[in-house]
């Protein structure tokens, strides 16, 4: 990553910490495991103060909330140090927004709601950055109304960084917006690059647009015509249409599309790394051979079943908002949610809204 990137001495995150199938237990731990290994991480947990004080401190908990599940016994003890120092503090939500909401509701009724107080928080400069599983549309129109876009953008764009034999590519946008103009691709492509030379340090990133085939006359009207754009813009280093294999194989370091092609690719890649690591360990599990065969094995495949493992890249970064906003899966357990916590504290730490900003001044107007 780059050096030459000014940091803050403490970053504090806020967490929708009742956002997602498995909050509140999965958003707390995950936060305690984040306060435990980074000294420079403070974190707001939003949500319903007696739910959260009942996880936090069962024995004491108000017998009217009582905690419906426990922390794993190495992480109570530090609990208090966390909010003694200040690390570790809790902001009452009286609302959730839910899974089912439709997102134009959840931008009517639910402005006191852990997910909008979270990114009230960013917006009041109380955060640097917030993070939720929770409804990702609402994210998206919460962030919009709560935050504001960077000048020039029209649409935030979700993107995450995919394992690749050079090390990451940056896909977006992985479905913040299913339908996209070329303005918004051409838009999405300046976002992902200035990105990426941010957080890989990476000068003069490749970019490139997912098509049906690398021929200039394949594709949709708007694909090709973001294509001439792009190629036309002289600070951006476009080197063409890429098809959806080259996701993973490091021929691009920034690789465009609309959210409804980047999401399906996404889950997609997903399920087919779960699909080889399940396999992989069937396989070693069937007979006593197979099992010593995996004890000699499953050392050198280490590195590689956690390099396509989903939960170690869970976080997806809109880009486009004024305020670092991760979007972390709806099913993610406290090991995946942390994740998406060390990914909003890296974004935050390296002011990439400002960062974005700053660029395209030059590159828009």
């Amino acid at each position: 990553m780059t050096t030459n990137t000014a940091l803050v001495d403490r970053v504090t995150v806020a967490v929708d910490a009742m956002g997602g199938d498995l909050a509140p237990q999965a958003t707390v731990i995950a936060a305690l495991e984040s306060l435990k290994k980074n000294e420079a991480l403070s974190i707001i947990l939003v949500g319903n103060q007696d739910d959260l004080e009942a996880l936090l401190h069962p024995q004491s908990a108000n017998s009217s909330h009582p905690s419906s599940s426990s922390l794993p016994p190495a992480l109570i003890p530090l609990v208090n140090d966390f909010q003694d120092s200040g690390r570790l503090t809790i902001h009452h939500a009286p609302d959730v927004v839910l899974m089912s909401d439709r997102p134009s509701r959840a931008l009517r009724t639910k402005q006191k709601s852990s997910m909008a107080i979270a990114l009230q928080l960013v917006r009041d400069g109380a955060a640097e950055g917030c993070v939720s599983a929770g409804n990702t549309g609402a994210l998206m129109l919460l962030g919009r109304s709560i935050l504001g876009m960077c000048p020039g953008i029209d649409r935030p764009a979700i993107t995450k960084r995919l394992p690749s034999p050079a090390g990451y590519c940056y896909v977006l946008d992985l479905g913040a917006n299913v339908d996209s103009t070329a303005e918004h691709l051409y838009q999405f492509a300046l976002m992902g690059a200035i990105l990426v030379e941010a957080m890989e340090g990476v000068k003069a990133p490749r970019v490139a647009l997912i098509n049906v085939g690398e021929e200039e006359i394949k594709g949709s009207e708007q694909v090709r015509l973001s294509s001439t754009m792009l190629a036309e813009c002289e600070g951006l280093n476009y080197v063409g249409f890429v098809e959806g294999g080259d996701l993973f194989n490091g021929v691009a370091d920034v690789i465009v599309c609309d959210g409804f092609v980047g999401n399906v690719a996404l889950k997609t890649g997903e399920g087919v790394a779960r699909l080889v690591h399940q396999a992989l360990r069937d396989i070693f599990e069937k007979h006593w051979y197979t099992r010593l065969l995996g004890k000699l094995i499953m050392p050198l495949l280490g590195g590689l079943l956690q390099q396509v493992d989903p939960s170690r890249h869970n976080g997806a970064l809109f880009v486009g908002l004024q305020g670092v906003v991760v979007k972390s899966h709806g099913n993610a357990d406290s090991e995946a949610f942390a994740y998406a916590i060390d990914q909003a504290f890296d974004e935050a730490e390296r002011k990439v809204p400002d960062l974005i900003n700053d660029r395209l001044d030059e590159l828009l107007f």
